[in-house]
């Protein structure tokens, strides 16, 4: 897969408000898709797995079984990529700017 396709997966994953919920909820600790099926009562187990799918195929979810149980890890690489890529080149031509700004005022 090319990583342009790898990309529009992650932006796909993170575009919807509720796999960003289900990221935060693992951001501290793996889950299972019981306990993620709890937090997010409004919705049905199969909804739930539906968007647990899309993450795994960005890769921003790693599934490890343990007998029936499935756990859901956050796996932040792709994420920090991303920024990488497009937020720190960005934030680090705002901070030039900022830090010319501070000296214009200084003098």
């Amino acid at each position: 897969m090319s990583s342009e396709a790898k990309e529009d997966r992650i932006f796909k994953a993170l575009a919807h408000p509720r796999r960003r919920a289900m990221l935060d909820q693992l951001k501290d600790e793996p889950r299972t898709t019981g306990m993620l099926c709890d937090v997010f009562a409004d919705m049905d187990r199969c909804t739930v797995m539906q968007h647990l799918k899309v993450l795994e195929e960005a890769e921003l979810v790693i599934v490890r079984r343990e007998g029936r149980e499935r756990w859901n890890h956050l796996n932040s690489l792709p994420i920090k990529q991303i920024h990488d890529r497009w937020i720190g080149q960005y934030a680090a031509h705002a901070m030039s700017i900022l830090d010319r700004m501070k000296s214009d005022l200084e003098n």
